[in-house]
């Protein structure tokens, strides 16, 4: 549970880090996409790790790990409709 948990406050912490530096990298407009990409990556890998301790059992509050697997869902939704307006208007 220690390791997991510790996996999941870095794969949710580079949510926004990886926002903030592509953000910092916007002038190249693939850069830009790429961060983009991966705080949406980082965001999936989060929810698999709250996945892996409500199946393990670690995790036996339903509404904590509904709640924040529905959040992490709809945040990884904002970022990918946002990576897709980056493509379509960004300017390199």
């Amino acid at each position: 549970m220690y390791e997991t948990g510790s996996q999941i406050r870095r794969s949710s912490k580079s949510i926004c880090a990886n926002i903030v530096e592509g953000y910092g990298r916007r002038r190249y407009k693939q850069d830009y996409i790429r961060f983009l990409i991966y705080a949406q990556a980082s965001a999936d890998e989060t929810i698999d790790h709250l996945d892996t301790l409500f199946e393990t059992g670690s995790l036996k509050d339903d509404q904590i790990y509904e709640s924040l697997t529905r959040e992490l869902s709809i945040l990884g939704k904002k970022i990918y409709r946002y990576t897709k307006t980056v493509e379509r208007i960004h300017k390199t």
